[in-house]
């Protein structure tokens, strides 16, 4: 094995340079040229020097990097993402400084805990696995997304593709374990039309911050139709924003908007919880009240006795970690959207959940160590090798 990868000389730095090119969530979301710029000129960079090549760019500008025959018997993904939570109020973000913590040396930096961190071990796993022969096929994706609550990257690369992977790994923090099941998600925006008026005579307008209290009482502690899940617990509808127009002083407002956060449990279709929550709706009234579906994200589940929980416990197993935990995701990424494909997929990554969009935001050194070592395993058991 390629040992000298997998050292702390070799990955902090990697990991520094990656956390010390910004590419941070904008309102472009993943068209923002900051976080183009770090596929290109950071990701792609530092994925060519480790011996892997230049790959290809999708017509989003995801890069998607192909290696091992095209007709091997097996194909996994490791799905990595370019964009990160603001800086917000965290002091020196991006300086990627290592500190001491209780536990041992950690790097800190936005991004570190959720997606910059995973994105290395998996750099650096798949660098070592192609210097020792490996035996099936490859596919690492950088893609622009990270933040943005929908499946449009993943999506895209996946068109881009002559074949999709047998499994995919969604390099992402899990407090290095495996996130075998997450919650999905979709957005529903409510638009209640009104009239505007002048606020001394309300009588001559249309109340929409009426209509919207209206719908508000309608959907608060609404039964939402679903069984309890298990593991979930039961499906959720949040409130998550409400933005009135226009913005005037002393005037009926006409305009009232409302999004709503729909948590989906597994096996839930986005399209069905969003009717149930439009059907809810009140009717009848002096507005006209509008509901669209906003992004959404699939829930996910994988089998326990399934061919990737199999792997990944004989991979843990293999880099000296003993037994595989999980860990249940209330937050949703891609996984999903290769489980609705019929293709196993969990979350996996170094990094702490508690931590996600903090202002002390850190990694372990060790913990990426380990994780690389991790899907280097993962690698060799899922095209028939041991270590």
């Amino acid at each position: 094995m390629s040992a000298d990868l997998f050292s702390e000389k070799t990955m902090v730095p990697l990991l520094q340079r990656l956390v010390r090119h910004p590419s941070v969530q904008t309102e472009l979301q993943e068209e923002d040229p900051g976080v183009k710029a770090f596929i290109t000129d950071c990701a792609a960079v530092e994925i060519a020097a480790l011996g892997l090549g230049d790959g290809r760019y999708d017509g989003m500008g995801n890069l998607i990097v192909e290696l091992g025959p095209p007709d091997a018997d097996t194909s996994v993904m490791f799905a990595t993402y370019a964009m990160t939570h603001q800086a917000g109020r965290m002091t020196d973000p991006f300086a990627a400084e290592v500190i001491d913590t209780d536990t041992g040396p950690a790097v800190r930096g936005r991004g570190v805990a959720e997606q910059k961190t995973a994105m290395t071990a998996a750099l650096t796993a798949i660098a070592a696995a192609r210097r020792d022969g490996q035996a099936g096929r490859v596919i690492l994706t950088v893609l622009s997304a990270g933040e943005t609550g929908r499946h449009t990257a993943i999506e895209s690369v996946c068109g881009a593709l002559d074949r999709l992977p047998d499994m995919a790994i969604i390099c992402l923090g899990t407090d290095s374990r495996i996130g075998a099941a997450n919650k999905g998600r979709i957005d529903v925006d409510i638009a209640v039309s009104g009239k505007s008026a002048h606020s001394s005579t309300p009588s001559a307008g249309i109340d929409a911050i009426d209509g919207a209290r209206q719908c508000l009482n309608a959907l608060h502690g609404l039964d939402l139709g679903v069984a309890d899940n298990p593991v979930f617990g039961a499906a959720t509808l949040t409130p998550t924003a409400i933005r009135s127009g226009p913005p005037a002083t002393h005037t009926v407002q006409d305009i009232a908007e409302l999004t709503f956060d729909r948590r989906l449990l597994p096996g839930e279709d986005p399209d069905a919880a969003f009717a149930f929550i439009r059907d809810a709706l009140p009717k009848g009234g002096p507005w006209r009240i509008d509901c669209s579906p906003g992004p959404f994200m699939y829930p996910n589940e994988v089998a326990d006795d399934g061919p990737l929980m199999t792997l990944l416990r004989a991979a843990y197993a293999d880099a000296g970690l003993g037994a595989a935990q999980k860990v249940v995701c209330n937050f949703a990424l891609d996984a999903g959207y290769f489980g609705h494909r019929g293709i196993e997929s969990v979350m996996l990554g170094p990094g702490e959940i508690d931590q996600f969009h903090s202002e002390e935001e850190h990694v372990r050194i060790s913990d990426m160590l380990d994780m690389a070592r991790v899907y280097r395993a993962f690698i060799e058991r899922a095209f028939g090798r041991t270590t």
